[in-house]
């Protein structure tokens, strides 16, 4: 009898070591106590706190740029000083910043809660993620899988929990979320492992040319492109393709609970029946990435029915399909771009170099949605979504190809 998902699982997690588990648990805490506030803050800013556009704009985009400029020192940081201290370090910062928006109503309080949860996230994110790639070894694929599962889990749950709070207020949802921060930090500096750091003869600088120079890391790191940009548009372009396609504002939320589905049933098969393909993987979810926006193209600009939910649902489902087939072989590919003792300033400077580009490619894809209205071309935003993701997959397949990418190690079984 076969097992079911659930205890595939299950059994998968428990096959990785203590460490390895508790990043995975981190990580679904990280990710229920962020959508359990940021997607409501806005709202909060502006209905609640009667701050302009423009100042809600500057609040939201000092978060963002904080955390997409800073992402450089979280890994170098986590090289220099150890990944765990960085975690820590991180997880007690948006511990303060998330406390700061629950109690703080002036814009200069408001300014400093997004400075600080943004650091946070720029100490927390490369330092997990070479943590978990170390803690893996010959298994990253299938670790940073599970790490996929774990956090979409948490982008559901979040929201979810966020609503149910905000029916008492939003320094509920706040408090609550700095509440789960000091959790997660009390529960890495008791239970996650301290490993040694090698000393480093050269400088941060030094490190840092060293990454900056590898060209064939920084032509990968803006091939990805394609893969955030579009991941993005679960929170911009397809809520608001569903909701305009049905007339229904809650349809948003289907998005994510057929990603979360999804990703619950297919992320693990997904991982191991294709590792074989390793870096063939990559191009092929950017490919179906940019795929799937063709279906809800179709129903663009039609009128409103309850139907037309299923071709953008159809899009949503290949789009994770998509990131699941991709992302996990993505950042399995990342360590080996350099030496191990630069694994966190990779991932620094990987995020850093795709979260910018992104951020530009999100400003490409707004402006083709406000332009479709214009122009009465609904179809255009989708059509960009599509180039995206062809281009990006052209891009890393042409990398393979000239065999600028790194080889994956052969398992020591194989050898044997």
């Amino acid at each position: 009898m076969r097992q079911k998902t659930p205890q595939k699982t299950l059994h998968e997690i428990r096959g990785f070591s203590p460490a390895i588990r508790l990043l995975l648990v981190n990580q679904f805490g990280v990710s229920t106590g962020f959508y359990l506030l940021i997607p409501y803050l806005a709202t909060h800013l502006g209905e609640n706190l009667g701050m302009s556009a423009a100042v809600v704009g500057i609040v939201l985009g000092v978060r963002n740029l904080s955390q997409q400029g800073l992402f450089l020192i979280g890994g170098s940081a986590a090289d220099r000083l150890g990944a765990r201290g960085v975690i820590i370090a991180g997880c007690a910062v948006r511990t303060v910043g998330f406390a700061l928006f629950a109690l703080g109503d002036g814009l200069a309080v408001l300014l400093a809660a997004s400075v600080l949860s943004g650091l946070a996230g720029a100490l927390f994110n490369p330092a997990v993620r070479a943590c978990l790639a170390q803690e893996a070894g010959e298994r990253k694929a299938e670790a940073f899988a599970l790490f996929n599962v774990f956090a979409t889990t948490g982008a559901l749950v979040g929201p979810l929990l966020g609503s149910v709070l905000l029916l008492v207020d939003f320094r509920a949802s706040a408090l609550t979320a700095a509440a789960i921060f000091a959790l997660l930090t009390v529960a890495q500096a008791l239970m996650l492992p301290a490993r040694a750091v090698p000393p480093s003869s050269g400088t941060v600088l030094a490190d840092w040319r060293e990454v900056v120079g590898n060209r064939a890391f920084l032509a990968f790191s803006l091939a990805m492109v394609g893969m955030f940009t579009l991941e993005n548009q679960l929170y911009l372009l397809l809520p608001d393709g569903v909701r305009r396609a049905t007339g229904w504002d809650g349809a948003a939320g289907l998005v994510f609970l057929v990603g979360t589905l999804a990703n619950l049933a297919l992320q693990l098969r997904l991982t191991r029946a294709l590792k074989a393909y390793g870096r063939r993987a990559i191009g092929a979810g950017l490919t179906l990435m940019g795929l799937a926006f063709l279906p809800p193209m179709l129903v663009s600009g039609a009128s409103p029915r309850v139907w037309h939910a299923v071709p953008v649902l159809v899009g949503v489902l290949l789009l994770y399909v998509g990131v699941m087939v991709a992302q996990p072989f993505v950042m399995e590919l990342i360590p080996g771009f350099g030496r191990p003792e630069l694994t966190g300033t990779y991932f620094g400077i990987f995020y850093m170099v795709s979260g910018v580009a992104a951020a530009v490619g999100n400003t490409v894809v707004g402006w083709t949605m406000d332009a479709g209205g214009r122009w009465d071309t609904a179809w255009l935003p989708w059509a960009c979504c599509l180039g995206f993701g062809l281009a990006s997959a052209g891009g890393v397949t042409w990398l393979r190809r000239l065999g600028a990418l790194p080889v994956r190690p052969v398992p020591v079984e194989a050898t044997a």
